[in-house]
Formats: C-alpha cells, structure tokens, sequence
C-alpha cells in the first residue's frame, strides 16, 4: 500500500509526510512505513500473548518537486507518483495566499493532460504497428485505450469508469486519472473541527488537516498529551488515523486476522475477496493449495471470549473457495502443497 504525497510548493507535504511517518522516520527519509491502528487486535493479544504482534503498514511517500500552480506540478512529480497505490494530495488553506479549490482543480488537470498525452503516444504506436501486421496489436488494448481517450476528452478522472481503469489490458500504463485520491485540505488546527468539506472529484475524498500542529503532535512521546491537544481542538482522532481509514476506503480494502501464540496479525485484503485470495495474502503457496478455511466471526469471538468456547458453541465455520471474506475475520487456511 504505497501513498505518494505531493502538492504545489508552500502546500505543506513534508509537515503531513512528518505528521503521519512519525520526526525519526521522517528525519531518516523520504519514505516511511506507518503501522495501521487496528485495535480489534488487543482482544486476541491478551489472550494469546504471543511471542510476535504484526500490524498491517503503509508505506508513505514524501513526493519531491510541486511546481507551481500556472506552471503546474511539473513533470517530477508527476513521474514520482505515477507507481504509488494511492496519491495524498495535499493543499494550501491556511496561509491566505492560495485557493485549495483551484489547487486542487490544478492537479486534476494535470492528471488529465499526462493521462491524454500517454493515450495518444500509444494509440499512434498501435496505428503504425497495425500498417505494418494487424497481428502485431492487441484488439482489447485498442479498444480500451480509445475508451480511455473518451472519459478523458469529456473531462472526467478516468477513476470515474472504475471497470475501465481497473481493466488488466491497461495495467502497466499506471494512469493518473485513475488512481485512488485522497485530498488533504491544510487548515489552521482552529479549522479542523468546523470545516465542511467541499464537493470532491470523481472518486476523490476530501479529507481536512492541520498539517504543522499534526507534525508538532506526533513530536510528543505521550499519548495521553497528544489526545489532550486534539480533544481541546474538537478534533476526534489524529490526521494519521483519518489518511489511513481514507486510503482503505478508497483502495477497496478490509482487514482479516490470523491468531495464535506465534503470531496475531491483521492483514489486508480486498473488499469482496474469496477465501483462496485472502489466504494468498500471506502466501501464494496458500493460494494455490487451498483447501479450506476455517472462520470465527469477530462478532462471535467477542460473544465467545475465546476459542475454546467459540468450537464449543458451534461458532467456528468451515469454509471454501467461494467464502467472501469479512471485516474481522478471524481465519486459519488449511492448504496442501
């Protein structure tokens, strides 16, 4: 789960790069790696004890270059953020000099004119390839990229035909208009707990932030001093707990949990996956010799308190390849390799 951050110069990346990687990650570079709250852990963790705790993480990026608003957010960082999973992008609303609406209007366009340009440097490629052997292009990524050249000239993020920007054929082209956005406006901290976000982009998020008072908080070592600071403020949770729910909201993910007294983990896996793909998270040999699995609702883990009771009131289930994974699951795979 890799998030670029990125904005125009002056927007404030670094300072929420700093808030969300923590001042010693953050001092160490320009990429971090944050672990995802999950405290539906701590039941399991204080009944297993167990010898290791792993939490699911995502990587943060701190996206060099920003241009400027009439030159646009430049090539650089246009290139940096093309392989991330999901782009933060961040927007000045706190120093009076800048409209976040028309920065963030900016970037939209930006997305656009690259996507357009990368549409139509291939479909010629494909035209010249088809004069010389119709056999040498691909009929499925013709169609798809004219239909990709249609969202775009109409003006829409191509995030807004989610089938087409998720389509296989158009896998390596890493378009901008179609990756996930989550955009941060950067308010004063006085802001925060009033503001209304605007209307987003097509299948954007609109997030609001404080960026240099996050940075400040995660600075402080007690916990207890920083939910002091937030509460005083109105605010109900830090900005690192807010991205890190968005990213999930907007990459289509859950979180399923495996327990014992080796390990308890949470991992992440896609809304709607089949039980085989989960078990393919942890390993691709669990995928390919599934068998099995066998599920405790969390739910009923909490009714049961712990497992002994949950197999003594029929709670567990088993499970096969056609199982839609749920929020919370508790799984054990059972392969064969």
């Amino acid at each position: 789960m890799r998030t670029a951050i990125f904005g125009f110069s002056g927007s404030g990346v670094s300072e929420l790069f700093a808030a969300l990687a923590g001042p010693k990650a953050a001092a160490a570079g320009a990429r971090a790696m944050s672990k995802v709250p999950e405290p539906r852990l701590d039941p399991l963790i204080a009944l297993f004890t167990p010898k290791k705790i792993t939490y699911s993480e995502i990587e943060f990026i701190d996206t060099p270059g920003g241009g400027t608003r009439s030159g646009g957010l430049g090539e650089r960082t246009l290139v940096e953020v093309r392989s991330a999973d999901c782009l933060l992008g961040v927007l000045d609303a706190f120093s009076g000099l800048n409209d976040p609406a028309a920065q963030m209007e900016a970037i939209e366009t930006d997305f656009l004119v690259a996507d357009l340009a990368v549409v139509e440097k291939r479909l010629e490629r494909l035209a010249l390839d088809k004069r010389k052997n119709k056999d040498l292009v691909d009929p499925e990524e013709e169609k798809a990229l004219q239909a990709v050249m249609e969202v775009l000239e109409s003006e829409r993020p191509l995030r807004s035909e989610p089938e087409l920007a998720q389509a296989g054929v158009l896998r390596g082209f890493q378009f901008l208009s179609g990756k996930p956005v989550l955009y941060a406006w950067n308010l004063p901290e006085s802001e925060v707990a009033g503001f209304t976000p605007p209307e987003a982009p097509n299948g954007a998020l609109i997030l609001p932030v404080a960026a240099r008072f996050e940075k400040e908080l995660a600075e402080l070592e007690d916990p207890e001093e920083r939910e002091m600071f937030l509460t005083d403020l109105g605010i109900s949770e830090s900005a690192l707990n807010r991205v890190i729910r968005g990213v999930y909201e907007l990459l289509g993910l859950i979180s399923f949990f495996t327990a014992g007294d080796k390990e308890v983990r949470a991992w992440p896996v896609r809304d709607g996956a089949k039980a085989p793909e989960a078990a393919g998270v942890i390993h691709t040999d669990f995928q390919k010799g599934f068998i099995r699995a066998e599920v405790l609702g969390y739910d009923d883990f909490l009714k049961a308190e712990n497992f002994k009771k949950a197999k003594e009131l029929g709670l567990f289930r088993l499970e096969g390849k056609e199982y839609l994974v749920k929020d919370g699951d508790i799984v054990e795979f059972r392969f064969n390799v």
